[in-house]
């Protein structure tokens, strides 16, 4: 046994890189990380929101700023090599950039459908095939992680014309599960967090709407920063290194009566 149990979650040393990572709950997780003591590269599309959220997260420790665009191979190419340019080692990578594409189904648009799926399933998988190379562990090493951020979309049917979005998350969970059996052979241990609604600016955008999505909410309550942190601290660490494919839904048993 430990004789000290938290160990299994010290992030002291760790090199993090999360995409999408300049708001929302990519901003949450960059902050929980730096906290827990690694050094962090946030990677967003706006070049001003990724220095300003890296900027404002240094006050807590170590972070720096990696503007990319993933929607293009070429992007994810050149977010590969930034982060090559500036680290030799990436212990943890979270899939966390993505986008939403609303429109009817009578008209619903080819460029919706790619653009959502280029993102949310495309980047994912080719930004962990690019960066494998830093990833990959000897036998005698610690694990290293990557963690996909899927949604409660992917797992149940809502009634909003959100179509190639639905269709995108339950794609990144199965592409979760068979990508974990490849790279656990590499020292990989590839996972996935399911988030419900969260208390982001988007969610809280339409008061309306909001309270009626709180309402819906066995757990009574939208999902904090401490919700979405908790869970990723322990995927990316330690404690979490034999969840291996598994999505992790944390959504305050929202999905149980969707």
């Amino acid at each position: 046994m430990l004789n000290d149990p938290m160990r299994l979650f010290d992030l002291h040393g760790r090199n993090v890189l999360i995409t999408g990572g300049s708001r929302g709950l990519g901003r949450m997780m960059a902050e929980g990380m730096v906290r827990s003591g690694a050094s962090v590269y946030v990677a967003a599309r706006k070049a001003g929101e990724c220095h300003e959220t890296a900027d404002a997260l240094s006050a807590y420790g170590q972070c720096m700023a990696i503007p990319a665009d993933l929607s293009s191979m070429d992007g994810i190419s050149a977010l590969a090599r930034s982060f090559e340019d500036l680290n030799s080692r990436l212990d943890v990578l979270i899939n966390n950039a993505g986008t939403v594409w609303v429109e009817a189904f009578d008209g619903f648009s080819e460029s919706g459908w790619d653009k959502t799926f280029d993102l949310n399933v495309k980047a994912p998988f080719f930004m962990t095939q690019a960066l494998t190379p830093l990833l990959r562990r000897g036998p005698d090493e610690s694990l290293s992680k990557v963690i996909n951020i899927g949604s409660i979309d992917g797992v149940v049917t809502n009634r909003r014309e959100t179509y190639s979005y639905q269709a995108s998350k339950a794609a990144l969970v199965h592409l979760t599960k068979r990508m974990s059996i490849r790279l656990i052979e590499d020292g990989i241990a590839v996972s996935a967090i399911i988030p419900g609604a969260f208390a982001t600016d988007l969610t809280m955008a339409s008061p309306d709407t909001s309270l009626r999505v709180k309402d819906r909410i066995p757990a009574g309550r939208f999902g904090q920063p401490e919700d979405i942190v908790g869970t990723a601290v322990y995927l990316a660490s330690r404690a979490g290194d034999y969840v291996v494919g598994s999505p992790l839904v944390i959504d305050g048993g929202l999905s149980h009566v969707l």
